[in-house]
């Protein structure tokens, strides 16, 4: 596919409606305290998927479209100031304003004037992206750039199991086997956790992925409520603490149900529709609910030394690279659960006119 040197292709948002479409614009020009980068590995996120679907929670990126989507990717700089042409990079997608009180309290994950890459302002889903200078995280040359595409989403992992608190040896559920969901079984196998389960629903080839990853403790949800399934695949023991990553509200007070006196539930999932509780029986049993989404700056340093020590390992979440010409075909694998992890190579569509 030819292209000349002043366009490229690109996924973009264009309408407040179901859809997205890979079409041509113009290659980004850098400003001031920006860099442009050569995208070479961009993952589709669930939030993605959420975007191109339309089905609610993002209605406040209406007035920025038309907008490139992406926001979990790595490549090298080509140009702009303040980092060197050719340094191999991943992109904290929140650019934060720096005057707020958070940001001045060095709080940059609570910034209340945030900018999301890929939702906000043109993200990865390009060979050409344009972002901030300070948002580049430098990786190693020898960590392949599909790996250090997974750091975003590891750096959410991470920080879920961060704030789960980890003791050793504790018997941890994750709902939802999604990468978020895999991320967080190796970040809590790594805090201690001995016994962690996954539990899904036709989720056939992430068990499939759960497995070779380590962890053979799965269970099909199903149409059945969560305890029931459980109990059925001989997880009936409560849990020290609870992941939930599935993004499904009704789950919340099932989680609630199979987690045990004084136990944690984690809620990392990004829920369309609120949930019930009986909050008299989360008083009387002493459980905790905690939130978890953005980690601190600090995180995605340990997220990318973890990935170059143990790269194949986390290959594995991996299941498909497509060029972002195929972009559709992604998408599709992510909505069908047959994907787990979907890389695109932007890379891949350009031919030098």
């Amino acid at each position: 596919m030819n292209r000349t040197l002043s366009l490229m292709l690109a996924l973009r948002k264009t309408e407040a409606v179901p859809g997205v479409v890979l079409t041509e614009t113009a290659v980004p020009r850098p400003a001031g305290d920006e860099v442009i980068v050569a995208v070479e590995a961009a993952g589709i996120c669930g939030t993605d998927l959420h975007i191109a679907d339309w089905t609610g929670g993002y209605e406040a990126m209406t007035s920025a479209m038309p907008v490139t989507l992406g926001h979990e990717f790595a490549g090298r700089v080509v140009g702009g100031a303040g980092i060197r042409s050719g340094q191999r990079i991943v992109v904290r997608p929140s650019v934060v304003c720096g005057t707020c009180p958070s940001c001045l309290g060095g709080r940059f994950e609570r910034c209340t004037s945030r900018t999301g890459i890929g939702i906000r302002r043109d993200g990865g889903f390009a060979s050409r992206v344009v972002v901030p200078a300070v948002n580049c995280i430098a990786v190693p040359d020898g960590l392949d750039a599909e790996i250090a595409a997974l750091t975003e989403p590891m750096t959410v992992a991470a920080e879920a199991a961060d704030r789960a608190m980890i003791r050793p040896g504790a018997r941890v559920l994750i709902l939802g086997p999604g990468p978020i969901g895999l991320g967080v079984a190796l970040f809590v196998e790594a805090s201690g956790a001995t016994d962690i389960v996954l539990a899904g629903r036709d989720d056939a080839a992430r068990f499939a992925c759960a497995h070779a990853l380590g962890f053979p403790a799965t269970i099909d949800v199903g149409d059945r409520p969560l305890a029931e399934a459980l109990r059925t695949g001989g997880q009936d023991r409560a849990f020290d603490v609870v992941i939930e990553a599935a993004g499904v509200a009704a789950l919340i007070p099932q989680a609630l149900d199979v987690l045990d006196q004084d136990g944690l539930l984690v809620v990392v999932g990004i829920h369309a529709r609120p949930a019930s509780l009986d909050l008299t029986r989360l008083v009387r049993a002493g459980q905790t609910i905690r939130g978890s989404y953005r980690a601190p700056i600090a995180t995605w340093s340990r997220v990318v030394d973890r990935l170059s020590a143990e790269p194949e390992r986390f290959r594995r979440l991996i299941t498909h690279r497509l060029p972002l010409s195929e972009a559709l075909d992604g998408l599709a694998a992510m909505r069908d659960r047959s994907g787990v992890k979907v890389m695109l190579d932007p890379q891949m569509d350009m031919v030098a006119t």
